[in-house]
């Protein structure tokens, strides 16, 4: 039978291979570097960063016992841990879920030692520990011991003679009569029977915390009474504090006024039909799907500058929601999302602005469920956070959409748990979004908190202020608006896309989740399920239409989506007069002549709306085309700087004539010819603010046809996230890094001994073996999972020892976990001069 452990590092030096990775995987953050040994491994597993993200990671309940830890005797048996949880009258729910939680707290190395001697380690305690300036939320105060240790032994003797407690010869038994008073159930019961009614009320005001008061010079007699027997000790001039012990004997032995051992549960849940759910989200997809397309439309020529601090401008973001019909917060998401998925991007120019990518025109080219799955795959892995844009940063400046200082490394957890939680649920079921608060608060009550404070919020939920409270209410907003959601209930093709494909269960009292780090896939993941769930997507979006219905007050009504070649023809000839379930759409002088400065015919749009129109093309229509194809080109603008040609000269006359035309300093050179002391385009533009319907034409006398030209960055790539601390392990590395660790602890006290049955090397010599037997014993090393001692020689031909652990040998390397740098290397087999295994201690 193994001795007590004394240390944590003894602790984990007993744990087996399973039991260190399980640790490695739960707090990736002590792979970086691997630790040289068990020693190195305990060290850095109590350093303050290291336990602040650990403790992080606790639930409620696993949180609340590590916090009881705290206050109760160090070490302490399981059987007092178990009695702060549930109290005289005990919680069979509670101790149920007891163990889990103690072992949850082991796996992490919070806690270690037997079950009759829990210990929660040193720097846990700490954070834990209440004090004045940092409030338990058990919301106890400091013990009798520590709440006295100024105080005089004069004093003393006085307070426990005033509790009726016999006189002690020094300052420490006094302080333990005091102590052991406070926990003796029937003697405190009898002392408390004799307090005045106001003494006990100021009690119950202390009880739950915060345990601290104020009081004057003269106390009042009740307060004095309480003074003197000790029930409130000094921690200053004016203040008090009820002592630990006492508080615990009348909160009847619990450290907490409410156990949570169970997670809420999601409900009250409202059943839907799935299939309406799924329909509703398709709706949402489609919609989004024309938002972004919109938004790229938007900015085909060049979108709005970049701000010297980066970002968009307060004033360019509402012109973009005014653009998209939406608020400005919605702006900002549908931006981010786009920048997410790369398809906009500052152009890196002098004068930067914002500009669709290349990639943008490949997106636009796709099958609509495709292009919706590249939408929520950049969303599900991306940790900018559109919803804080508005609020302000640590310096008190306004945060702008597409600028830095977005990105929220929590975001990618918060999300994939957030839609998990309602994968949960039967298909078609909702939850109040406050249900989903509840739980993941719940799941991680200090993440985004300090260690110490208060874990719940005002008794209702989470707090406002919590970040993964506000990240799961934009969550489930933006699910509903992508359509991984429909009416409140994660639809099909959502639960595929989180990887919940199996068939979900009633919701119960469910284990908490594992390490975050772990829980996020990668960004190939990602995208192979965006896909399988856009498979399933296809068949509930709506099919592209192919024709219009053509009307009389010069309008086009589009019942449903269009086809992108009819749609980009309609954009050019007609204007977007409303949007919805039907697009309407209405024609006017500009926006004919807009086509026919594309290169149109009048011939050519007439038969053009023939084709794609369901009813006969309007007279009124037809006569506005032929009209304004009539007039267009009858005046000829080039360049001089600016010239006028027209073959009537009775037209020029006319425009010489206007008042309206004196801004472009006109001039006859010719009958058939004005000059313009204007430039060619606003020469134009004067023109046809006049009514006219001039058209520009070439050197050669040609017409110009005027297709706008898209304007696009250079290549650029998504952003990538901002990961929340080390990434999940490699579970090969994690392998190596317990054998490296392992071997670490073996080269400090083994004994080498040689392959063969040679005599070993003598100490400070390096190994020699042939190169058959490197490789043989490199081979079994990896296969064994053993650490070898080689000699190496290096391309300088520094020779050096080194204890490696092996992982793989192919291709003429040996790739191993090196011991004496802490890192992965490759090493060359032809460089290794020799190999040893390293002998097991005796036993």
């Amino acid at each position: 039978m193994t001795d007590t452990p004394r240390t944590l590092a003894e602790e984990l030096r007993t744990r087996t291979d399973s039991g260190l990775v399980d640790l490695l995987r739960a707090r990736p953050d002590l792979l970086s570097p691997v630790p040289g040994d068990v020693t190195q491994l305990a060290t850095r597993a109590g350093t303050r960063a290291s336990v602040v993200r650990a403790v992080e990671r606790l639930d409620r309940f696993a949180l609340q016992a590590a916090e009881a830890l705290a206050v109760a005797p160090d070490p302490c048996p399981y059987a007092v841990l178990a009695a702060l949880m549930t109290g005289d009258a005990g919680d069979a729910a509670v101790l149920a879920e007891l163990p889990r939680a103690v072992a949850e707290l082991r796996t992490q190395a919070l806690v270690w030692g037997p079950d009759d001697r829990l210990r929660l380690v040193r720097t846990a305690r700490e954070l834990l520990t209440p004090s004045a300036t940092h409030p338990s939320p058990t919301g106890l105060g400091p013990s009798v011991a520590e709440a006295t240790s100024g105080m005089s032994p004069g004093r003393l003797q006085e307070i426990i003679a005033a509790a009726g407690l016999p006189a002690t010869h020094d300052p420490v038994t006094a302080v333990s009569a005091l102590a052991a008073l406070f926990t003796d159930r029937a003697r405190m019961a009898a002392l408390l029977d004799t307090a005045p009614a106001e003494s006990v009320a100021v009690l119950d005001k202390l009880l739950w915390g915060p345990p601290y008061g104020g009081v004057t010079d003269r106390p009042a007699p009740h307060l004095q009474w309480l003074l003197d027997r000790g029930l409130l000790l000094p921690v200053g001039a004016r203040n008090v504090v009820l002592p630990r012990e006492a508080a615990l004997h009348l909160r009847a032995g619990r450290a907490h006024r409410t156990p949570e051992p169970v997670p809420p549960a999601l409900a009250p849940v409202t059943a839907r039909d799935p299939q309406a759910v799924d329909g509703a989200a398709a709706g949402q997809a489609f919609t989004a799907l024309a938002t972004v397309e919109e938004l790229l439309k938007e900015w085909d020529l060049g979108g709005p500058a970049v701000l010297r601090a980066g970002g968009l401008s307060v004033r360019d973001l509402k012109r973009t929601a005014a653009a998209l019909d939406t608020t400005e917060q919605l702006a900002a998401f549908w931006l981010e999302l786009a920048y997410a998925a790369g398809l906009v991007a500052s152009d890196g120019e002098a004068d930067e602005r914002y500009a669709a990518t290349p990639a943008a025109e490949e997106w636009l080219q796709l099958p609509d469920e495709l292009r919706w799955a590249e939408l929520v795959a950049g969303w599900l892995a991306a940790t900018r956070t559109p919803g804080v844009v508005g609020s302000a940063d640590a310096k008190g400046r306004a945060l702008a959409a597409l600028g830095p200082h977005l990105d929220r490394s929590p975001a990618p957890e918060v999300r994939r748990r957030a839609l998990t939680l309602l994968a949960a649920l039967p298909p078609g079921a909702a939850v109040p979004a406050g249900a989903v608060l509840d739980r993941l608060h719940w799941e991680r009550p200090l993440r985004g908190a300090a260690p110490g404070a208060p874990a719940s919020g005002t008794g209702t939920g989470a707090p406002a202020s919590d970040l993964r409270s506000r990240l799961a209410q934009w969550t489930l907003a933006e699910a509903e608006l992508l359509g991984v959601t429909g009416r409140g209930a994660l639809a099909t093709h959502g639960r595929v896309l989180i990887g919940a494909e199996t068939s979900p269960q009633a919701d119960g009292p469910a284990v908490p989740p594992g390490p975050e780090p772990a829980a996020v896939p990668s960004a190939a993941e990602t995208r192979a399920a965006a896909a399988r769930a856009a498979a399933l997507l296809a068949p509930h979006l709506p099919e592209p239409l192919d024709h219009v219905l053509l009307q009389a007050d010069l309008t086009a009504v589009a019942p449903g989506p269009l086809r992108r070649p009819l749609g980009e023809a309609l954009d050019v000839l007609a204007d977007v007069e409303s949007k919805g379930g039907a697009t309407v759409y209405r024609f006017t002088p500009g926006s004919v002549r807009r086509a026919l400065d594309a290169g149109r015919s009048a011939a050519e749009l007439q038969d053009f709306l023939a084709t794609h129109s369901r009813t006969p093309v309007p007279q009124p229509l037809a006569y506005l085309i032929d009209d304004v194809a009539r007039r267009h080109g009858q005046l000829r603008i080039g360049a001089a700087s600016a010239y006028v040609r027209c073959d009537d000269d009775a037209l020029l006359s006319e425009i010489l004539a206007d008042r309206r035309a004196a801004p472009l300093r006109l001039r006859r050179l010719a009958p058939t010819v004005l000059a313009a002391q204007t430039a060619p385009d606003q020469l134009l533009e004067g023109l046809r603010a006049m009514g006219y319907a001039p058209a520009a034409e070439s050197a050669a006398g040609d017409v110009l046809i005027t297709r706008p030209d898209s304007y696009r960055t250079p290549p650029r790539t998504a952003p990538a996230p901002v990961p929340e601390g080390p990434p999940a392990p490699d579970p090969a590395l994690v392998g190596a890094a317990v054998r490296a660790i392992r071997a670490g602890d073996l080269a400090a006290t083994a004994e080498r001994k040689p392959v063969e049955a040679a005599a070993a090397p003598a100490p400070g010599t390096l190994p020699r073996t042939t190169s058959a037997e490197t490789l043989a014993t490199m081979q079994a090393a990896v296969l064994t999972q053993a650490a070898v001692w080689i000699g190496y020689v290096n391309v300088d031909g520094a020779a050096s020892q080194r204890v490696i652990a092996p992982v793989r040998v192919e291709g003429g390397f040996v790739t191993a976990y090196d011991h004496t740098s802490d890192e992965v290397r490759t090493y060359p087999l032809h460089r290794i001069t020799g190999v040893a295994e390293l002998a097991d201690d005796a036993s």
